[in-house]
């Protein structure tokens, strides 16, 4: 697996992945990237894009964002692809704390990044037009 800066072709892809529902909400097109320049994305031993990386610096903290294609989502994958994410971003930018956020409906994804060593540390809505009032988690690592 190789992690590199994502091309208007990567950004493209990702705006034709589609979730099931309920995540559905982290579909491609529905927040297309204001800042294509924070996007990292991964290739498997193909060169197919299999997931995305996304880091946004504040202060000494780096914020990341993260998603696995559509298709390889479920499958047991999710803990090393995010902790791939998370050294790559970690020897690129050096930051003194990591910090995410992910929609509280998104059990999964909790579950993993727990796993991985990061822990709820504030939560907050977001109004978004298809869906609404949304809650969000704010994790740290620990």
């Amino acid at each position: 697996m190789t992690i590199a800066p994502a091309t208007p072709a990567d950004i493209d892809e990702l705006a034709s992945w589609r979730y099931e529902s309920p995540y559905d909400f982290y579909d491609g097109d529905l927040d297309p990237p204001l800042n294509p320049e924070r996007y990292f994305v991964e290739h498997d031993d193909e060169g197919r894009v299999s997931g995305f990386h996304y880091y946004e610096q504040k202060g000494e903290t780096l914020e990341y964002g993260l998603g696995l294609r559509p298709d390889l989502t479920g499958r047991g994958l999710g803990l090393d692809f995010f902790r791939r994410g998370l050294e790559f971003g970690r020897a690129r930018f050096q930051p003194a704390r990591m910090r995410l956020y992910v929609a509280a409906f998104n059990t999964r994804a909790i579950a993993v990044y727990e796993r991985a060593g990061f822990r709820e540390t504030g939560r907050h809505m977001r109004t978004f037009p298809r869906f609404g009032d949304v809650e969000f988690v704010e994790m740290d690592e620990q």
